[in-house]
């Protein structure tokens, strides 16, 4: 059996902007890239033509934006604006530690994790109470291009953690997102249902139900 875990609002909880769009402008600003003066709605338009379930990394939206509006900036400004725009504040949430901890007694644990910020996982996991290394596999949509649930996205995770999809046990808060791991037949446990404390019980279920 291996496990994944969805990372934000499942084992972590961490602050975003309130307006992403001003945040990145205000980063921009700081590596004196010229903001059009329509800048959230220059944000907010689609101008990625992207397959259904991909992800457009945010840093390519943010580009493509701005050659909307023409303007042009030096090499990494806007990959550097936008890892700055997005700097959380980490919380660890209550019952984290012990349900990694019995997934790492059952076999291999991954982050599975949909972010289209670059760098925002590693950072976020720096600021838990999770070592990176304690993970077999961190898998993020920005890093192999495709969110959850994404039948793609869970098949990369079980290859990683080299286990059959069957065997796979997804722990997340979105039954949209999260839930999607079911489609590739895989196992979702949605924490509307099984709250982080029940976590390590539950996947000592799975693992006897594994055997049988």
């Amino acid at each position: 059996m291996g496990v994944s875990f969805d990372l934000f609002g499942t084992l972590v909880t961490a602050d975003r902007p309130s307006d992403p769009a001003a945040a990145v402008a205000t980063e921009l600003e700081k590596r004196d890239v010229d903001v059009p003066d329509d800048w959230a709605d220059a944000y907010a338009e689609p101008h990625v033509d992207a397959p259904e379930g991909a992800e457009v990394p945010l840093p390519a939206h943010v580009s493509h934006a701005l050659a909307s509006r023409e303007v042009s900036y030096e090499h990494n400004a806007v990959r550097r604006a936008v890892v700055a725009a997005f700097d959380p504040d980490v919380e660890t949430r209550a019952g984290a530690r012990a349900a990694v901890d019995a997934a790492l007694e059952r076999g291999p644990v991954a982050i599975c994790s949909n972010c289209s910020v670059p760098e925002l996982v590693g950072r976020t996991l720096v600021r838990s109470a999770f070592d990176r290394d304690e993970f077999d596999a961190i898998v993020t949509s920005v890093g192999c291009g495709w969110r959850k649930p994404a039948p793609e996205i869970f098949e990369l995770t079980a290859a990683q953690l080299e286990v059959d999809l069957d065997r796979l046990v997804h722990v997340g808060d979105d039954s949209r997102t999260d839930g999607g791991v079911e489609a590739v037949g895989g196992t979702a446990l949605l924490l509307e249902e099984h709250p982080l404390e029940t976590i390590p019980s539950r996947l000592a279920t799975v693992a006897e139900s594994e055997k049988s």
